[in-house]
């Protein structure tokens, strides 16, 4: 009663506009994941909404009249690796003053230029929902179905508008291989139709980078023609603005991670042929099979951000994260996008059916925290429990994966955002 209490006046602070109070954090077990757990531990988190100070709770010098939360588990909140969250929304509805379902843009096979940013609503319910199981960061964005399908972007759970919750704008273009565009559009209606269609919008968006710089360089060229005699000639000109183009563009320039949801050895083979063709930087999305082509996965460096581990894949096995890990392959699990209300799956709970079929506790947590952090570049900031990262904690009752735990308090850069065991 009294942690929940504590918990409640801090949500009631943070509602009221006032300033994020400073919090620590009593655990009887705290799972930094970048270390070994510590027992009977202490957080404090500060103002600024940064970890102050994290060890053991003997050491522990907590200010005066900071509210002490207390938990038999801490972990760092956990980070989705792959979700359509914010874009979709839980009335599952395409139509009328409630629609919201904006993952998918079905009018063309081919739109990188949309952007999660642009469609992401940090109001929607399910994002709360989200939260409330520990989830305090996303990378979210246009969903599977299109040959390329738009931007993502990464966010935290937390914020009144897209502004507030954003933590990165755009991460990477999201293409998907295979039966899942067909399914979708008239073209492309095969699997080598869709990579011919592929590649050549990467030539083309190749040739608009080339044009772009000609014209800047000779721009900057005094004579404005590139030659020292001073000879008049025609400087090249800039093409029309093209903002698909750009998108793909800063996939070639590695600025943009390209995302590819493939699940079968084929439509994998096919994203790593593009990414040695092209020499972009490649996220396996999705993965089912990935199991059956680790070597060369390996080889490529590729990491893989592996489909909920109960989502309905064709071959797909309990085991793969297990596999993957044993592999050296770096890996996340996600929740992904479900075409059945609420849209998404349970973090927690496919990280646990992960652990309970040879990844194990500590592994399976780190799946769901550190892991997508470094794939997706912001381990700096979160991921784990460590002194400058954001205080962004998950409170638990229990073992995270023990069906019968309940989370009892979200923390976001030091802010109270869930005071209800769930």
């Amino acid at each position: 009663m009294k942690n929940e209490t504590a918990l409640a006046a801090l949500l009631v602070a943070a509602t009221t506009g006032s300033a994020v109070a400073q919090v620590a954090v009593r655990a009887g077990t705290l799972h930094t994941v970048s270390g070994a757990p510590i027992e009977n531990a202490v957080v404090i988190a500060g103002a600024d909404g940064k970890i102050e100070w994290v060890g053991p709770a003997a050491e522990a010098d907590i200010p005066d009249g900071v509210d002490v939360l207390e938990a038999a588990v801490v972990t760092p909140g956990l980070v989705d690796a792959r979700s359509v969250v914010g874009l979709s929304g839980a009335l599952n509805s395409n139509v009328g003053p409630v629609r919201d379902q904006d993952q998918l843009e079905r009018s063309s096979p081919l739109q990188p230029d949309l952007r999660a940013i642009d469609a992401y609503d940090a109001n929607e319910t399910l994002v709360e929902w989200v939260r409330s199981y520990g989830v305090t960061t996303l990378h979210t964005g246009h969903g599977p179905g299109a040959l390329v399908s738009g931007q993502t972007m990464i966010a935290k759970t937390r914020g009144r508008n897209v502004e507030q919750a954003t933590l990165m704008p755009v991460r990477m273009l999201a293409a998907t291989l295979g039966n899942a565009v067909s399914s979708n559009f008239q073209s492309p209606g095969t699997s080598a139709k869709g990579i011919a269609m592929l590649r050549s919008a990467l030539h083309g968006a190749q040739s608009y980078l080339d044009q772009v710089r000609k014209a800047e360089e000779a721009s900057g060229d005094e004579n404005g023609d590139g030659d020292e005699d001073g000879d008049a000639k025609p400087a090249p000109q800039p093409p029309p603005r093209d903002l698909s183009k750009e998108a793909l563009g800063q996939v070639l320039d590695g600025e943009l991670s390209l995302l590819v949801t493939a699940n079968t050895v084929a439509e994998m083979a096919s994203a790593l042929r593009l990414q040695q063709e092209f020499g972009f930087d490649l996220v396996l999305d999705s993965a089912a099979e990935s199991y059956l082509l680790l070597e060369e996965i390996r080889e490529a460096g590729v990491p893989v951000l592996l489909h909920p581990t109960m989502s309905r894949v064709r071959n797909g096995s309990y085991e793969t994260a297990a596999t993957l890990a044993d592999a050296g392959i770096p890996f996340a699990i996600q929740t992904g996008f479900e075409g059945y209300v609420p849209k998404t799956r349970v973090l927690l709970w496919e990280a646990a059916i992960a652990a309970a079929n040879g990844l194990g506790m500590e592994r399976a947590l780190e799946a769901i925290t550190l892991s997508p952090a470094r794939i997706l570049g912001i381990d700096d900031r979160v991921g784990s429990i460590e002194v400058g990262k954001d205080a962004d904690l998950a409170l638990f009752d229990g073992d995270p994966f023990e069906y019968t735990s309940h989370i009892c308090g979200v923390i976001i850069e030091s802010e109270v955002m869930s005071a209800e065991c769930r």
